[in-house]
């Protein structure tokens, strides 16, 4: 084949992914990754337009009837989220045992398979049972997805691969919203709105999952088990279409870059490691309270504003128009800017918009703010997802990923109640102010200990 290149070491092949230019080969695969984003964002967001209803017909309280009391819409989150937590922290390893792909295809099924139950439920307890238990699958998922999309893409394209996989995820928010302003003040066929709303998801879940079996195992997965046959077998092919979608011999690959064995909880904490682990794991305790604080309580916030709950839907569906545009704004600035800056320029941004939103009653002015909050929230989010994945090893990057990533689970747990206290005690303007001393902690974190990661080989990067 042109431009073939069969040397069959670990570093060979990361090399050899590295210098891949970005054919329709390529993106297909980087596409059909960020598919599954769709889902599980539309999984872990729909909570928040689910719930003003899940109140109104009694299913939950409107407050939980003590500070961890699982009866309120505090508690449905924090099932959510403990479920996230244990998938994260106790399962992240799985991808790193077990291979990116069929981790990446079974859990997107268990996801599926409990929020079916999730929408037979009429009690709180059950409700929160099987909301708890789809959060185990979807917090494997997310690790799984940030380990394969960083591992696939070549060292030029990870900015914009995991840009364009959050803006793919992030059009679930406009389409929850609106199907959450349609379907939940009515009950079609005598079903509940908000059941519709879980259970289109559960059916359009499905076909995508039989659609990841097409792509290939990760080629640095495969060299990092020793499997190097199998890995070079998978990257020729790879490389085979890629040369002749390119119509020209590839690039030369660049010098080896040593992929770690494989490796153990231990290894998170090793010098060059532990650093990495304590700076990431305290910056996901904080960030998670912009983001969730405002996304999962957007509707509701709304009506302690005093906006009824048809109307805080169709403000909310105006709002979620933006979520995809943020990850587009980290698509168009790619590679070009350090990722590091990114993070603390959006934490800036979610600081000034969170306190305009609680300054107002103005609609023109919530909506912009609102906009302006969804905008900054998810430019963060496209940017820390691909950097953390960054900053570790191949070896332990899922389980390292999983573990940081784990404490913005906990985090949201009993942020949840504390935002919950807050908003009864203090109004939308307590809770405000409590996001923004979190997003300064992020932006201290980042922008002091941060390292650099944009368009550096991801085996240099964690060394």
């Amino acid at each position: 084949m042109a431009g073939a290149v069969t040397t069959a070491s670990a570093g060979a092949i990361a090399a050899r992914i590295d210098r891949l230019p970005p054919t329709r080969t390529v993106w297909s695969a980087l596409l059909l990754l960020s598919a599954g984003m769709f889902f599980e964002l539309y999984d872990l967001l729909f909570t928040a337009y689910v719930a003003p209803t899940l109140v109104k017909t009694g299913i939950l309280a409107p407050a939980s009837s003590h500070f961890l009391g699982l009866d309120g819409v505090a508690g449905f989150i924090a099932a959510l989220f403990t479920g996230l937590f244990i998938g994260t922290f106790l399962c992240g390893f799985l991808a790193d045992r077990f291979g990116r792909r069929p981790v990446f295809i079974g859990s997107l099924i268990w996801c599926a398979l409990a929020n079916f139950m999730v929408a037979l439920q009429n009690d709180a307890f059950d409700l929160d049972l099987w909301r708890l238990i789809s959060g185990v699958g979807l917090g494997v998922e997310m690790v799984t997805i940030g380990a394969y999309l960083s591992e696939m893409s070549p060292k030029h394209l990870r900015g914009k691969a995991f840009a364009c996989s959050q803006a793919i995820g992030f059009c679930c928010v406009p389409v929850a919203s609106f199907l959450a302003y349609l379907l939940v003040p009515t009950a079609p066929l005598g079903v509940a709105g908000w059941r519709w709303v879980v259970l289109i998801g559960v059916a359009a879940a499905l076909p995508v999952a039989l659609l990841r079996r097409r792509l290939p195992e990760s080629p640095r997965w495969l060299a990092r088990q020793g499997r190097l046959d199998e890995a070079d077998r998978t990257l020729s092919a790879i490389e085979e279409k890629v040369a002749h979608e390119y119509g020209a011999p590839l690039p030369a690959p660049g010098p080896d870059e040593p992929i770690s064995p494989a490796g153990r909880f231990v290894d998170l904490w090793t010098p060059t490691t532990r650093g990495r682990v304590i700076l990431m794991s305290v910056f996901n305790i904080f960030q998670t309270v912009g983001f969730y604080g405002f996304q999962n309580w957007v509707p509701t916030l709304l009506v302690s504003q005093g906006v009824e709950i048809t109307r805080s839907l169709a403000y909310t569906s105006v709002i979620a128009l933006a979520a995809p545009i943020g990850p587009l704004i980290g698509f168009v600035l790619g590679d070009r800017v350090e990722r590091k800056f990114v993070i603390v320029s959006a934490a800036g941004a979610i600081l000034v918009f969170g306190l305009i939103f609680a300054a107002t009653r103005e609609a023109t002015i919530i909506i912009a703010a609102g906009v302006g909050l969804t905008l900054a929230n998810n430019i963060m989010s496209y940017s820390f997802h691909a950097y953390q994945q960054e900053l570790f090893p191949t070896g332990i990057r899922a389980r390292a990923a999983g573990f940081v990533y784990s404490w913005s689970r906990l985090s949201v747990i009993f942020s949840s109640f504390v935002i919950a206290f807050l908003l009864n005690g203090f109004g939308v303007s307590g809770v405000f102010a409590f996001i923004a001393g979190a997003m300064i902690v992020v932006m201290a974190t980042i922008g002091v200990f941060g390292p650099r990661t944009s368009n550096v080989a991801l085996e240099r990067i964690s060394r």
